[in-house]
């Protein structure tokens, strides 16, 4: 009898490995290290265009017709979390899923005032062409979704290690491997 699935393709998870090194390489250089803040957010802009069309084509929990879900079906699935009554899902849970739209927003408004940025400041990047000003405007944006973006990282990591708790299972382990067990301590 099979005990696991596999759930995350190594596509997603290089993704969100790489996603997760170059949101922190850029997040820490900032401005003392234009250089190197500047190529992690275009391999940030990359993965956001790679996860954009694979949340179309990929394999079945990778899609986004998968784990997409309403907001309400979110707040549900939190107030189950809160009572310790939360189904496990093999894939996304719905509070996992408002997460990841969170964090997409919020990546591509630190993708486009960065360009924006880099544009005003540097007259460098794609957008230079278009003479971008207001770049006290687009700093103060770009700030903001960064400080933002990492907010959200903080809860979806303490989302993680609740969820992990909660169904006996390690997410950053399948996150890993790419497999999970079909059922876990709890489930049997």
């Amino acid at each position: 009898m099979k005990d696991k699935i596999k759930v995350w393709d190594l596509p997603v998870r290089l993704f969100h490995w790489i996603l997760v090194l170059s949101f922190f390489i850029a997040y820490f250089t900032e401005e003392e290290f234009l250089t190197p803040h500047v190529y992690a957010g275009y391999v940030v802009i990359g993965l956001m265009v790679f996860r954009l069309i694979w949340g179309f084509t990929a394999s079945r929990f990778a899609r986004f017709s998968n784990f997409i879900c309403s907001p309400a079906k979110s707040l549900a699935y939190l107030k189950d979390l809160a009572t310790s009554k939360a189904k496990r899902y093999i894939g996304h849970n719905p509070a996992g899923s408002a997460m990841i739209l969170l964090l997409f927003i919020s990546l591509l408004m630190i993708c486009i005032s960065g360009l924006a940025v880099y544009a005003a400041e540097e007259h460098a990047g794609p957008l230079a062409r278009f003479g971008i000003s207001h770049g006290n405007f687009w700093e103060e944006a770009h700030e903001f979704f960064a400080n933002f973006t990492l907010f959200l990282v903080v809860l979806h990591v303490a989302g993680v290690i609740v969820e992990s708790r909660l169904h006996g299972e390690s997410l950053v382990k399948s996150m890993l491997t790419g497999y999970k067990l079909i059922k876990t301590k709890s489930e049997q």
